[in-house]
């Protein structure tokens, strides 16, 4: 049987990424319990928070799901899940914060949000082609059609990093408001950055996966040339 020696490349990523998945599913399990002491929800405090912005424009809203919370920046829409929207939990207020983040650097015509927005359909159609591209190549013997979804798949991996400072700027907006707003105290503060932290990692795993992912690809594909 083949055995391909670049599969371990992945290791790394693979074990990081079920470590963040564990994280940010027990640290907001952990805080989404400890009510602050302020009691404003999530959904009152999004909503100050982007009045208090210029962003009266954005409405709040709630949708299904947990932890299904996300900008649209299309429809000028802050979508909170269930259990953040009605809840006053210093988990909910960090979440529906950096939502909120997103929102303020849509207006700001952030340059990462930019890029990255423009970045969706072509690293939509490189996660997709790549792959199909790559599996004719290597079957084939085809390397011209193998360095073209290798190609592909690098737009995919672009998104992935493009992705890290649009997340890490959206919650540094959020600790900012939280704190200048008086929503949260010192104590809050500190388990509230725990929680997104740990959203953060799940970011930082993807974008790593991805890059092992290339190297490994571009590996394969200097070894098969």
């Amino acid at each position: 049987m083949y055995y391909d020696w670049t599969m371990i490349l992945l290791l790394p990523a693979i074990l990081l990424s079920a470590w963040a998945q564990y994280k940010v599913s027990s640290t907001y399990s952990k805080y989404g319990k400890v009510a602050s002491k302020s009691g404003v929800t999530a959904a009152q405090m999004a909503r100050t928070m982007l009045d208090y912005n210029g962003l009266s424009n954005i409405s709040v809203e709630q949708v299904a799901g947990n932890l299904t919370d996300h900008y649209d920046p299309k429809k000028k829409v802050l979508r909170l899940s269930q259990t953040v929207y009605g809840s006053s939990s210093v988990a909910a207020l960090g979440v529906a914060a950096h939502e909120a983040g997103h929102a303020m650097q849509d207006a700001e015509s952030y340059i990462p949000l930019k890029v990255r927005g423009a970045l969706v359909p072509l690293a939509s159609f490189g996660s997709y082609a790549s792959w199909v591209l790559i599996a004719i190549g290597l079957v084939m013997g085809a390397f011209n059609l193998l360095g073209i979804g290798i190609l592909l798949f690098s737009l995919a991996v672009l998104f992935q990093l493009v992705t890290l400072p649009v997340e890490f700027n959206a919650s540094r907006r959020a600790m900012a408001a939280l704190e200048g707003g008086g929503y949260l105290d010192a104590g809050e503060l500190t388990q509230t950055r725990k929680v997104l932290s740990a959203a953060a990692m799940t970011y930082v795993a993807a974008a790593l996966t991805a890059v092992l992912q290339l190297l490994r690809l571009l590996l394969i594909f200097g070894r098969r040339n």
